[in-house]
């Protein structure tokens, strides 16, 4: 890994990178869009619109790194494997579907805990109605609107190498009990979590039961499946 890019490829000896502007939640204006397609057509970049609500340049040089950075002049999206990496958010303000307009939100908790170190890669998703898009409920840590217009928050979920289900901790939250309850989940992960150890992993180890009453207490909220 380069101080500027991720190694993608060696093909006869010669070395390809990508790197992964941060586009909070997917949302980007046409200028920011525009000028990220510019930057990647002058250094030979292939554009890829990720799963995760980000766009990746890939095929650059190493070389080129630095000076693409500053002509975009972006951040990373990552800048630390074991941390939020992203926090990404249908669009519930623009949908049918949405029972709430929980874009807000999904921003307030990007903004706020993006980049968060914890003992491993933290994914965070945030939906306006029980479809759940951004699949949810395979996140770390889920924000839901429920067909009440009430806020209900999932955790332990993994599509990755061994994937899991998430349990649903609470229901019938408002917006400022769900951002609350997010905020403890992440700092009880933080403090009680093992070094390497997903949250799904972590939550089976001590229990659904004793993580579901652990930060619930600490967030003085009821339990309400």
């Amino acid at each position: 890994m380069s101080n500027y890019g991720n190694l993608q490829k060696i093909k006869n000896g010669k070395r390809t990178y990508g790197i992964t502007p941060h586009i909070p939640g997917g949302f980007v204006l046409p200028e920011t869009l525009i000028k990220i397609a510019q930057v990647a057509k002058k250094y030979n970049g292939v554009i890829k619109l990720t799963s995760g609500q980000r766009i990746l340049i890939t095929n650059l040089k190493e070389e080129d790194l630095e000076t693409i950075w500053k002509e975009l002049g972006m951040e990373p999206a990552v800048k630390n494997q074991y941390s939020v990496k992203n926090v990404e958010m249908c669009p519930a303000n623009f949908c049918k579907r949405s029972k709430y307009p929980t874009i807000g939100i999904g921003t307030k908790i990007s903004k706020n805990f993006h980049g968060m170190l914890l003992p491993n890669r933290t994914k965070i998703g945030v939906a306006g109605c029980r479809n759940a898009c951004t699949s949810v409920y395979s996140k770390d840590i889920g924000v839901i609107v429920d067909i009440d217009g009430k806020f209900f928050i999932t955790a332990g979920g993994s599509a990755g190498f061994y994937p899991r289900q998430s349990d649903i901790i609470t229901k019938g939250l408002s917006e400022q009990e769900a951002y609350n309850l997010v905020e403890v989940i992440l700092n009880y992960y933080n403090e009680h979590g093992q070094m390497g150890e997903k949250l799904g992993d972590f939550i089976d180890r001590i229990t659904i039961d004793t993580f579901r009453k652990d930060v619930l207490q600490i967030s003085n909220l009821k339990e309400c499946l």
